[in-house]
């Protein structure tokens, strides 16, 4: 499987972005796509993942209610949509998919990454 996220910029406090994770080759393999985020500085983090066959999402507490993962089977894309987008969501934003073993809320788990992308929010 590859990856390819995109989408990252820069955006205003209380502003939209929407990030895109373009997949490829053999997806049938896959069982989750995690969204992480890795700050200036600090671990990478869990932001939220996808069940690949049954479309169920879940997210860490910080970004519930604001963002939200979807796929699209027709683009072959899955979408991370940040709203209300705090300082604190500043971060290279990845896509990955999981292995299929162990915890999907850590990153060491996941076996193909997409290239980052930078989310900065700033006024």
């Amino acid at each position: 499987v590859q990856l390819q996220a995109s989408g990252g910029g820069l955006v205003e406090p209380g502003g939209s972005l929407r990030l895109s994770c373009g997949y490829s080759g053999r997806t049938s393999a896959i069982s989750v796509l995690g969204w992480f985020r890795q700050a200036p500085g600090k671990e990478r983090e869990y932001v939220g993942a996808i069940a690949w066959s049954t479309g169920v999402t879940e997210y860490r507490d910080s970004v519930k209610g604001r963002f939200s993962i979807s796929r699209d089977g027709v683009k072959d894309t899955v979408y991370l949509q940040m709203n209300q987008l705090k300082p604190e969501d500043t971060a290279v934003y990845f896509c990955g998919v999981f292995r299929g073993h162990g915890s999907y809320y850590s990153g060491d788990n996941y076996g193909t990454w997409g290239q980052g992308t930078l989310v900065t929010v700033s006024s």
